[in-house]
């Protein structure tokens, strides 16, 4: 298990659960919640923020927010 915001741009991922319960609410109600796949699209030239794709839609995060989601590769 890593973090979203270690994932390779281009990479797709499975969410599988939250480290802070703050950040917990806002990020379910942007789709990302345990089970969604997301795919990495862009990172920005100083790492901040990240492009993803989550439930059909695009979703910029940043770093910080990207590093509250535990993720694991899919085969």
């Amino acid at each position: 298990m890593k973090r979203l915001s270690e994932v390779k741009a281009g990479s797709r991922v499975k969410i599988v659960s939250f480290e802070n319960n703050d950040l917990f609410l806002k990020l379910m109600e942007m789709g990302c919640v345990p089970g969604e796949l997301v795919q990495v699209e862009q990172i920005a030239p100083l790492g901040d923020p990240i492009s993803i794709t989550v439930a059909g839609y695009s979703l910029s995060l940043r770093i910080n927010e990207a590093d509250n989601i535990f993720v694991e590769d899919i085969a």
